[in-house]
């Protein structure tokens, strides 16, 4: 039996998202509906997640408006789905630093944040660019990395330089630097607890957004197409890519990406009544299914 229950929490989509910007050189084909959602983990006393998205006011409205984003939702209406509120989510993995994975930090007072040093540190030097440069910050609200170096202060960041096993027990983080951006991580659960676990699952954030990222599109032969927007490279995005791949044996369905859509096809799901999906990654021990 797994230790943790895993969901995949849509909180808002886009109907028209450039299918070129998810997968490289998909260049005039189009575009596709793209999923904004986050991973909740619960179990053994742990209530954790794997990113926030953003709060729609401000600058994350602005940005809304800017990826034509629909029907986002607070993580206190979705998170309700599984029976969590944000006051009992202690610990947060923030895979990297766009607007859509951060931007929701004040809506999670009582958690731990989880980043990598130089994800934290190359936002710094971006913003302090020449403004001739701002396309580096393009899907970045600077609030949020103030907001980062607050929780510092507060005691509640801890800046990872790395690889970082049992962050939680069961629980790594590995670096992918400079692929998405310069500072992406992975989250690795081991859902068996074990070292050498043959129930991997890995958070791969925007390393991977769909299918084809992983395997291409010939089954019958291979490959990896790495994500459109890479701010460092499509070589690491790729290197990557394989690195997750081994840490979970091959089995490519175990690598999961939360902006694709046909998660839902894949895994057990259900539609809320806000026209949302709730996607059952796993199951815990002794814990109930938030989508029969």
């Amino acid at each position: 039996m797994s230790d943790y229950s895993i969901w995949v929490l849509e909180f808002a989509y886009t109907t028209h998202f450039p299918k070129s910007s998810v997968i490289y050189g998909a260049h005039n084909e189009g575009t596709l509906k793209l999923p904004y959602a986050y991973v909740l983990i619960k179990g053994r006393g742990q209530v954790a997640m794997v990113d926030i998205g953003y709060d729609n006011v401000a600058y994350g409205k602005i940005l809304t408006e800017r990826f034509a984003i629909e029907n986002w939702h607070s993580p206190r209406d979705v998170l309700k789905q599984c029976g969590v509120t944000p006051e009992e989510v202690r610990h947060i993995f923030i895979t990297h630093a766009h607007f859509d994975h951060m931007g929701g930090i004040e809506l999670f007072p009582n958690a731990t944040f989880y980043i990598q040093e130089k994800e934290l540190s190359k936002w710094v030097w971006a913003m302090a660019l020449d403004r001739r440069l701002r396309w580096l910050m393009a899907a970045i609200d600077p609030q949020d990395i103030m907001r980062v170096v607050d929780l510092a202060r507060q005691g509640r960041l801890v800046s990872i330089d790395g690889v970082r096993e049992d962050v939680l027990p069961g629980i790594d983080v590995f670096p992918a630097y400079d692929s998405h951006t310069a500072g992406s991580q992975y989250v690795l659960v081991r859902n068996d607890g074990q070292r050498n676990s043959a129930d991997n699952w890995v958070l791969a954030g925007d390393l991977v957004y769909q299918v084809e990222n992983l395997v291409g599109y010939d089954p019958q032969d291979p490959c990896y197409l790495p994500v459109g927007f890479a701010q460092g490279s499509q070589t690491n995005l790729l290197l990557a890519t394989h690195e997750m791949v081994g840490k979970v044996g091959g089995d490519t369905k175990r690598i999961i990406a939360v902006h694709e859509a046909r998660l839902k096809d894949m895994f057990p799901s259900c539609l809320t009544a806000d026209g949302l999906q709730i996607i059952e990654i796993a199951l815990g021990e002794g814990q109930k299914s938030c989508v029969l």
